[in-house]
């Protein structure tokens, strides 16, 4: 029966300070529709303060912070949504991340020919290669999977990188 009371409590006090707490969320917010769903959620968040606790001593100023604290909220969020562009138009204006065709033709025959070359090297140079750039292990890691040294794995990787190179050098 003591949370029933206090939640009534809380309810009465906050329905008897909504209309000002509108007018007090309105001008920070500058909309009044953003002021009642802030002093909503302001409900919320105080309805949902623990009865456990020690009574609060000023529950009006408590609820008031809460508000205050949600507009800022929800103003710095805005401002940041709108650094940011939102609008079909304005996505449509930004440059492709996609490739030219011209372009995809071209990177396209140079990994079939980064490939090839993979293909061609010994199959301990190509592990270690593959170790170390495409699953980003560490020398020593690479040395401990392949039971040789760390400056041996390295070695392995350096040259591996260097015949790759060579062979999309050549034209």
């Amino acid at each position: 029966m003591i949370v029933v009371s206090e939640r009534s409590q809380k309810l009465e006090l906050y329905l008897s300070h909504r209309q000002a707490l509108v007018e007090y969320a309105s001008p920070i917010v500058g909309c009044r529709a953003k002021a009642e769903d802030v002093v909503q959620e302001a409900w919320l968040r105080f309805n949902e303060a623990s009865t456990d606790r020690v009574p609060l001593p000023q529950p009006v100023g408590y609820l008031y912070r809460i508000v205050r604290n949600l507009a800022f909220d929800l103003n710095r969020r805005l401002t940041l949504e709108n650094r940011h562009p939102a609008s079909e138009d304005e996505l449509q204006g930004l440059p492709s991340e996609n490739p030219s065709p011209e372009c995809e033709a071209l990177y396209s025959d140079e990994l079939q020919r980064l490939q090839d070359a993979m293909t061609r090297l010994p199959e301990r140079s190509r592990q270690a290669f593959v170790m170390h750039r495409l699953h980003g292990m560490t020398f020593k890691d690479i040395a401990l999977r392949l039971g040789i040294s760390t400056s041996l794995a390295h070695q392995l990787v350096r040259d591996a990188l260097t015949f790759c190179s060579e062979q999309l050098s050549d034209d």
